[in-house]
Parts: structure tokens; sequence; C-alpha cells
């Protein structure tokens, strides 16, 4: 899944690149999620409950930080990937890959969760990790939070991960345009680069480890160049190599539009009909926990505006949409840049 060992080259030969941050550094700011990633992690740390108790309790917790959660969904994957589902399929026990992006029940009930919390759902076109990137290369939103690296060769200029709400847990964030800047190479360079250490949509080159392709790459800056380079026989190049294809996948952008994203309260009556796995009880305390966390919030950044400190924020400008900015996104900190003031809903 993802980039295989991105995550490690980058704290060896880039370690400028990765930060470490609290959620709660995160507060205004809108991010975007891989849903399948979110479910998965779900499925794995409980897998005799439903995911969707534990999307319900992550989810308020984002809204209680001031986070503003856009869930992404997966469409059809390319056909390219198409190895890489079946075998994930037959670990997993399935009776056979889900290669046509038809969503099963369990995803309709997380859609419908979702709007019923209030927060904005999108279809992806394709891969939810490309439609991710995309927008926050358009501006749409903020950062990526997802466990899956591949993230960042889509062009994700900020990636979260570990942002699981957890309070023992630490972030971390990725700067693509840091580590593109510490391995000196282009984003075109960087997606060849990751095609060598392997990816979802084709083999790699047997024996090639991370330290020798990106030593390739800063040397020959392309695939095609690289393998004119290297010892053929102890590092055979596939057989009806798709590298080319998989190159194609990671730089083009989503046949798409850029949404208008909008945030509501949450419906907790509806919630509690459609989580009837979770007590009654358990449901209505949550959310009162969430009602009573967020209006201490308010009070707090009202006492600091009375001290002097940020602008006074209401509840309900929360809840408003997010338009695509006019501006592109400052490469260097694309998190520290100002948000074009939406309309109020």
């Amino acid at each position: 899944m993802g980039i295989t060992k991105l995550a490690d080259l980058i704290r060896q030969d880039a370690h400028v690149a990765v930060s470490h941050k609290d959620i709660s550094d995160y507060t205004g700011k809108v991010i975007a999620l891989d849903t399948s990633v979110v479910m998965n992690q779900f499925r794995t740390a409980t897998p005799s409950q439903s995911p969707l108790s534990g999307l319900f309790f992550r989810t308020l917790t984002f809204l209680e930080h001031g986070i503003k959660p856009v869930f992404v969904f997966d469409g059809k994957p390319p056909v390219e990937k198409t190895p890489v589902l079946e075998k994930r399929a037959a670990a997993a026990g399935w009776r056979s890959a889900n290669c046509t992006g038809a969503a099963s029940t369990q995803t309709k009930d997380c859609l419908q969760l979702l709007k019923l919390l209030g927060v904005p759902v999108i279809q992806a076109p394709g891969d939810a990790e490309a439609l991710c990137a995309w927008l926050v290369r358009q501006g749409t939103v903020d950062a990526v939070a997802s466990e899956d690296m591949d993230t960042l060769p889509f062009g994700a200029n900020i990636l979260i991960r570990q942002l699981n709400a957890k309070k023992e847990s630490e972030v971390v964030e990725y700067s693509l345009t840091k580590l593109l800047e510490k391995l000196q190479i282009s984003h075109v360079e960087f997606v060849d680069l990751c095609i060598l250490l392997g990816c979802d949509y084709c083999d790699k080159i047997a024996g090639l480890g991370p330290k020798r392709a990106l030593t390739l790459i800063q040397k020959h800056r392309t695939i095609e160049n690289v393998v004119l380079h290297i010892n053929r026989k102890t590092h055979p190049v596939p057989l009806f190599w798709k590298y080319k294809e998989a190159r194609k996948i990671f730089l083009d952008a989503p046949q798409t539009v850029a949404p208008e994203l909008t945030w509501a309260e949450p419906d907790e009556e509806a919630l509690v009909k459609l989580l009837f796995n979770v007590k009654e009880a358990r449901v209505r305390r949550r959310m009162e926990k969430f009602r009573q966390t967020r209006e201490s919030k308010r009070e707090e950044r009202e006492k600091e505006t009375a001290a002097g400190g940020s602008r006074q924020t209401r509840m309900q400008d929360f809840f408003r949409v997010t338009r695509k900015r006019e501006k592109p996104v400052d490469a260097a900190d694309p998190l520290s840049s100002k948000r074009k003031k939406p309309k109020s809903k």
C-alpha cells in the first residue's frame, strides 16, 4: 500500500521535510481524508465491530478541535492497479477484488453517516489519494491526512500521518516542497523515484534498494536513463514494464471540478437511528460532550479576544462554505497561507 520504504528514505535522507505536531495545530484547517484508509484502520483495530462507530467518534473529535474534515471516497481504480487489488483481496479472504469502484453497503453507510455529521464528502473519479492531492494543489483544502505515502507523488504539498485524535499520539507532517529541495530533484523525478521504490501501479526493478534508487535518479534523472546504467543481471527490468503508465497516473490531474465545501450541524436523531449497533445512551453522551466542548472553545476564543488575542469567531462561522482560493498556495509553507474568507451559508 503506497510507496515501498519511502517514509524510511525520507527520515534518513530528508528529515528536514518531516515535522512533529499536535492535533491542535490544525485548528481552522481544512483537511482532506482518504476515507478508505480511515475505514481500514478501524477494521484492523476492531475487526469485530462496525467501523461506522469509529468514524463517528473520530469525526466529532476533529470537529471539536476546529478541524474541517473533507472525506474523499474512491472511484473506479486504474486498470494498472488490478493485480495489487487482487492480491489484497486474496490476503483478506475476500471472494474478489473491487475493480469497478462500485460502493459496498458499508461504504454507502459511511457516506450517510458523514452527511448526518454535517461534513462534506466527495466522490473521486479514480483513487481517492489522487483527488486529495489535487484538492491541496487547487487550494480547496490545506492538507491531506492519510497513511498512504503515495499522496506525495500525486503532488500533495502537505501530507499528515497519524492524525488519529489520540491524546498520546504525535502527528507527523511531511512537506513535499522541503522534500524535493533536500533531495535536489523535481516532482517528475520524484515520481520516477517512487516507481523505482515500488508503487501500486506497476512492478519494480528487482534488487534495487531505496538508497540506490535515489542515487540513480539524482544522477540520471529519468527511469529511461536509469535502465541504461544498471546491471540487468543483478537488477532485471520487469518484462512489459508499465512504468510509463504509472508515471502518467501520478502526474495527470483528476478530471473533475473543484467543489464548494459546506459544513452543517450534526443531525443527532438521525445519527442515533443509523448507529443502531451502538447504545443510544453512548451516542447521545458523545453528542452532548461535543456540544459542551465546542461551547467551551468558543468561550476561550472570546477571552482571548477580550485580552487582545485573536479575532473572535462565532460557532456559526465554522459551518459555512469554503470556496477555492483565488491565489495559489505558498509553496514554502502551504498551511500558513491566508484563505479567502468564504461566504456564510
